[in-house]
């Protein structure tokens, strides 16, 4: 009896150590998740209560005020078990900084669900708004007004799709404007259509759809041209200004609706000399030593139509001293009087050589099994080369670097 008295107090004594043991290990571990605890909220009550929701708090205060710009960007509590080390290629975040956990106290907002979420910044909504569209509020200097239009191109019923859309700060003759617009597609200059006569308004919304009947190969060496006029009291039409626009650099789809806008141009109502006119823009970028050439069209050119016209392209040379250095040509169009190109070309030239050097621009029609003919010719450059208007638009671009400077020039036969 004595023996298993002793035994059973042995036994006794190893269950109560082991009890006493796990009661211990129990609080020990609740201890440390207290301690966790308070070190995750701290760091949010000293700084977070401010920065998060102070704004917030206004905001429910005082319901008419501005909102806060950032928003919260949180993890939830599900991927907190996750290595966020390497976040991105080359962004990191730290790993000894304690992560913040949302706060019980506060105004309430759609995050306060996620317990135990972690704030690791903020986004700012502005950095992902689309780019303002400054078309109907920054209008230049001199502008006299300015055109919306959409085109399309089917290519099943090889029809040109055109929409008229509205016009902008026209600029009349007399107080009272009541425009209209007339659609050509050139080089066919003897039939157009014609919108709706919009009454005193500086600012018609026309919204017209046009079609123009046209084959998918000829499609690229079209061009449009809107004439914007106003009637007055009279009846007389009085023309305010043209858009010109070729389709060659266009990609025209059924899929593809382009929404364009452009800026009116005056219509030069001089005639055309002799042998034709052509209008270009000349600009020198002295940084980069560069001398670009945008040739924009031709008019009243004496084309040879007692032989099959292949096309009229302008060819652009640079000379210095005298002495050939580059060339480049445009594309080659079908055979009109009125040719539109507006294409763009570069030239290396030194400052130190704009004394020297010279463009001469050949309005050239390829013949079929014939040599190429010569309409015309142009020559702009210094006063060693030029006089005139031709000087005046070499000097007017080297007192205006990194500025297109336009005009017409007259055609003079190659002598």
């Amino acid at each position: 009896e004595q023996a298993v008295a002793v035994a059973g107090g042995i036994i006794g004594g190893i269950l109560l150590f082991v009890l006493l043991g796990i009661t211990a290990y129990l609080l020990w571990k609740k201890f440390c998740r207290l301690f966790s605890y308070e070190k995750l909220i701290n760091p949010v009550k000293t700084t977070n209560e401010n920065a998060i929701y102070q704004d917030q708090a206004n905001s429910e205060i005082q319901p008419k005020s501005t909102r806060s710009r950032s928003v919260p960007f949180i993890i939830p509590p599900t991927l907190h078990g996750r290595d966020w080390i390497h976040l991105m290629n080359e962004e990191q975040v730290q790993e000894d900084r304690d992560p913040y956990m949302t706060p019980h106290s506060g105004p309430r907002s759609s995050f306060h669900s996620l317990a135990g979420a972690y704030v690791v910044g903020t986004i700012n909504p502005d950095l992902y708004k689309f780019p303002e569209d400054k078309s109907e509020t920054d209008f230049p200097d001199g502008n006299i007004g300015r055109l919306w239009f959409s085109i399309e191109y089917e290519q099943e019923s090889e029809r040109l799709l055109v929409s008229l859309i509205k016009v902008r700060k026209l600029q009349p003759p007399a107080d009272s404007c009541s425009p209209f617009v007339k659609i050509y597609l050139l080089p066919d200059e003897r039939s157009y259509l014609q919108s709706k006569t919009k009454r005193k308004t500086l600012n018609p919304q026309f919204d017209e759809n046009f079609v123009f009947q046209v084959s998918s190969k000829m499609l690229l060496q079209r061009t449009l041209k809107f004439l914007v006029y106003h009637v007055d009291k009279q009846k007389k039409h009085h023309l305010l200004g043209q858009v010109i626009f070729p389709l060659k650099n266009e990609a025209l789809t059924e899929d593809n609706k382009l929404v364009i806008w452009r800026d009116l141009e005056k219509e030069n109502l001089e005639p055309p000399s002799e042998h034709g006119d052509i209008q270009f823009s000349l600009s020198y970028n002295d940084y980069l030593g560069r001398l670009t050439v945008v040739v924009l069209r031709a008019r009243g050119l004496k084309l040879q139509e007692e032989s099959p016209a292949v096309g009229v392209y302008v060819k652009v040379s640079l000379m210095n001293h005298n002495k050939f250095i580059k060339s480049k040509k445009t594309a080659a169009l079908l055979g009109t009087p009125n040719p539109v190109y507006n294409e763009t070309f570069s030239f290396k030239v030194d400052q130190t050589e704009l004394d020297t050097a010279s463009l001469s621009l050949f309005v050239l029609q390829s013949i079929k099994g014939e040599k190429t003919l010569l309409l015309g010719r142009v020559v702009v450059g210094p006063f060693m080369y030029t006089r005139g208007k031709e000087l005046e638009h070499w000097n007017e671009m080297i007192s205006k670097p990194k500025e297109l400077v336009k005009r017409w020039h007259a055609l003079c036969p190659n002598t």
